[in-house]
């Protein structure tokens, strides 16, 4: 039997939204090389944002995915100006979300829906707005505002602290394994949506649960849970 789960925490980056769909404006800026581009852009983005945390360096999502992208286009060798960097960094805005997902979230209206995310806010708005979702989610929280990135744990009480919840109240919700271990060292339950089938990271918890795409969530709504 599921616990009552009252509120549905959503990562945002590969897990709403593919951040892949990026390969198409990469390939066509560049052709033959988008998605290559794609997928080293996608590494740099995650790796310089915990190196900088790790190193006392913030700086936000917005800065390191365009130092990720113009690293990427080094890598490929391709030319490139800053007209051409501003109309791909501008694809983050309208990445596109994964089938399920409205589906998902239409189903949860009698839950509290949070979007927890390190992106900051004005590309969270922005990204959630050109897709249409807004009035699903009752809260879109930015890591930016405290300068904490996932998967810290004050990253998570970013959030929580005002919730009004109990920990095992939560579920969390992400692609990421990082951010999967993460919550779940907080202290939340966590589902990972396991869309490439990869091994889980070699960590020392796990999630409560694996599903292909988002759809698999619904087992843990209650219908008698409401939003508070």
């Amino acid at each position: 039997m599921k616990p009552t789960i009252k509120a549905f925490v959503f990562d945002v980056y590969g897990t709403l939204f593919d951040v892949h769909s990026v390969k198409d404006a990469c390939d066509e800026a560049f052709p033959g090389k988008g998605e290559d581009i794609s997928r080293v852009w996608r590494t740099k983005q995650l790796e310089y944002f915990f190196w900088r945390h790790i190193m006392g360096r913030y700086e936000n999502f917005d800065v390191v995915t365009r130092d990720a992208l113009r690293y990427a286009l080094a890598v490929h060798d391709v030319n490139s100006n800053k007209t051409m960097e501003e109309r791909l960094i501008e694809t983050y805005a309208h990445l596109n979300p994964y089938d399920e997902v409205e589906s998902v979230l239409q189903k949860l209206t009698d839950h509290q829906t949070v979007v927890l995310s390190n992106g900051t806010d004005e590309m969270l708005t922005t990204l959630i707005q050109n897709a249409r979702f807004t009035s699903y989610f009752d809260d879109i929280v930015s890591i930016d505002r405290i300068k904490q990135a996932k998967p810290s744990p004050a990253s998570y009480m970013h959030w929580f602290k005002s919730s009004g919840l109990r920990r095992d109240e939560v579920l969390f919700l992400s692609s990421n394994g990082w951010d999967i271990a993460g919550a779940k060292n907080f202290g939340f339950h966590a589902a990972w949506i396991n869309r490439n089938h990869l091994p889980f990271e070699q960590f020392d918890v796990e999630p409560d649960a694996v599903y292909d795409d988002l759809s698999g969530i619904l087992e843990w709504v209650s219908p008698s849970s409401d939003k508070i």
